[in-house]
């Protein structure tokens, strides 16, 4: 039997706050059976299981994790919830398919806010927009990409130049940005330990229990160190992680990125920026650009770093290399702040599928997912999974059209050859970002 390889971040969440109350689920160590088996605990899996509940109280859901949901990506992300797509394109049918595709944000939007009323749900919760900024002063063509494209749509928006960035940022690192209100910020970590505290009654937990492989039939059985689950369905919410889990080809490759937190800024050290509000910031370059936030407890937070992690796995090697390269990037971003340590640094792992489109919906006979995020996890892959359960259930929901226009992921190659060729796009577009670090 081929067995899953098991992710594996070799550092610590740099999100996580002393007082966090995070609730102990058990290990699997007994055969058992189940209605459902939902394989993850980041965002989709999660709205998937919450979902699926409320659906039907009667159903046996299992929730499994490889670790817990702190220790997922979903936890170790930057904390943007984004209401706006990055791409919309020129054309027609680009334009409809970005209107669906904001529709979708805008409704994982409401039903995270609804559930962080509901359960009091303590996660730096902030409507403050976001900065979209260019460091090159000479290419202006993708910025004025995006506001042709923020015309099109109708959304509001501010052009700012260097000095007005500095008013807001406390940098004169960037050229020229944009700030769009649609975008909150959150801690990651304190959201998805909220949402895995709050599932409904009819969903057991259990941590620490890593699927390594699921045999399909009638009545599927998923394979674990220490029990195995019974059930005639599957949902696989591990994004690209975990290959072997899948039986169908590949269409998702894992990317690992890294974000390292400063220490708190002293009063003093606060003194050498202008007076700030917590904000968050992207790059108009993903791959080599930096995205940075101020947070509400006056720490900076660079990530910055695209490598491949096919297998989900990141070494303390890694991380020790990254947090030298966010220090020197750090201090040409804020030269006046280079007494302030970078006291922790982290990875998670996105999923990203070739044409953009997400992986969604039916794989096979009791076997359902949704992954594909691309980078725009939170709120996205929160509806994502709400609608995968409405549609595994046969329960009509007028958001699953619009999840289905968003197509459907285009075939990855195996590896060697998928390694190969994200190497190049990688180098690639490190190349053509060069400008933006």
């Amino acid at each position: 039997m081929k067995y899953a390889s098991v992710p594996f971040n070799q550092n610590k969440n740099g999100w996580l706050k002393e007082g966090l109350v995070i609730n102990t689920y058990p290990t699997l160590n007994n055969d058992t059976d189940a209605d459902w088996v939902v394989v993850g605990s980041g965002y989709a899996g999660l709205s998937f299981a919450r979902r699926l509940a409320q659906n039907n109280p009667s159903l046996n859901i299992i929730l499994i994790d490889s670790a817990t949901a702190v220790d997922s990506s979903s936890a170790r992300n930057s904390g943007f919830i984004i209401g706006l797509p990055h791409n919309i394109g020129s054309s027609t049918a680009e334009l409809k398919k970005a209107q669906f595709y904001r529709s979708l944000l805008e409704e994982g939007i409401n039903q995270l806010t609804a559930l962080i009323a509901q359960f009091n749900i303590e996660c730096d919760w902030e409507n403050v927009g976001k900065y979209h900024c260019q460091v090159d002063t000479k290419n202006q063509r993708v910025l004025q990409e995006y506001v042709e494209n923020l015309n099109l749509m109708h959304e509001s928006y501010q052009l700012l130049d260097k000095d007005a960035l500095y008013q807001k940022l406390g940098t004169h690192f960037y050229n020229k940005g944009i700030y769009t209100p649609n975008s909150i910020l959150v801690n990651p970590a304190s959201l998805v330990v909220g949402l895995a505290n709050s599932l409904p009654e009819n969903i057991t937990i259990y941590n620490n229990t890593p699927v390594m492989a699921v045999h399909t039939a009638k009545v599927h059985t998923i394979f674990t160190p220490y029990g195995n689950i019974r059930t005639p369905n599957i949902m696989l919410a591990t994004n690209a992680l975990s290959r072997e889990l899948r039986p169908i080809a590949n269409y998702q490759a894992a990317m690992a990125t890294f974000a390292s937190i400063s220490a708190p800024l002293t009063l003093e050290q606060r003194q050498r920026l202008p007076a700030m509000n917590s904000w968050g910031l992207t790059p108009v370059n993903a791959i080599a650009g930096a995205t940075l936030r101020y947070t509400q407890d006056h720490r900076l937070l660079i990530r910055q770093h695209v490598t491949p992690a096919l297998k989900g796995r990141i070494t303390a090697e890694q991380t020790y290399q990254v947090t030298q390269q966010h220090k020197q990037l750090f201090n040409r971003i804020y030269p006046q702040l280079s007494d302030v340590p970078l006291v922790n640094t982290w990875s998670g792992t996105i999923s990203v599928t070739r044409n953009g489109a997400p992986v969604w919906g039916k794989l096979m006979h009791g076997v359902y997912s949704a992954g594909g995020c691309n980078g725009a996890g939170i709120s996205k892959q929160t509806i994502a999974g709400t609608l995968l359960a409405d549609y595994a259930l046969g329960i009509e929901h007028p958001l699953i059209e619009a999840m289905n226009a968003l197509g459907k992921a285009n075939y990855l190659p195996p590896s060697p050859i998928l390694d190969i060729a994200i190497s190049t796009s990688l180098m690639k577009e490190r190349y053509l970002g060069r400008r933006e670090m």
